[in-house]
């Protein structure tokens, strides 16, 4: 009897291990290949420079992050530029910025979401990037 008793709890034991540790070992392997973006960008664009606000590594990282700064920033404390790592000024806008580029918002916003299983919230309160001419 306490022998069968202690097979149990060493079964229930190792189910426990492997269902806690199963995220861990689980990614180990091959990830899949990363979507390939366009940018899109348009004849007449809304910035004079083709150069990201920041480098790629820190938007591809940290740009939810700076648009929800940007949101508050500027909507709620009236700031409405934004200084770049490089000292370039930019306004705090996503369509007066960002969409100077990055237009095709599922071409290049809905491909990465998509790729990493995330839902922004910018197009509910955005015009989505050629919704008006349609």
């Amino acid at each position: 009897m306490k022998q069968n008793k202690w097979r149990i709890i060493s079964l229930g034991i190792a189910i426990f291990i492997i269902g806690v540790t199963f995220p861990f070992w689980y990614g180990k392997g091959e990830s899949p290949v990363p979507p390939a973006l366009d940018l899109d960008t348009p004849e007449i664009s809304l910035l004079t420079e083709k150069k990201c606000i920041e480098d790629t590594a820190f938007m591809r990282t940290k740009h939810m992050k700076l648009l929800k700064a940007w949101r508050d920033e500027a909507v709620r404390e009236g700031e409405r530029l934004y200084t770049a790592g490089d000292g370039r000024v930019f306004e705090k806008s996503l369509t007066g910025s960002c969409l100077g580029c990055h237009s095709n918002k599922e071409r290049f916003c809905d491909r990465c979401h998509n790729y990493v299983g995330v839902a922004p919230t910018c197009y509910d309160c955005h015009i989505i990037p050629g919704e008006v001419k349609k």
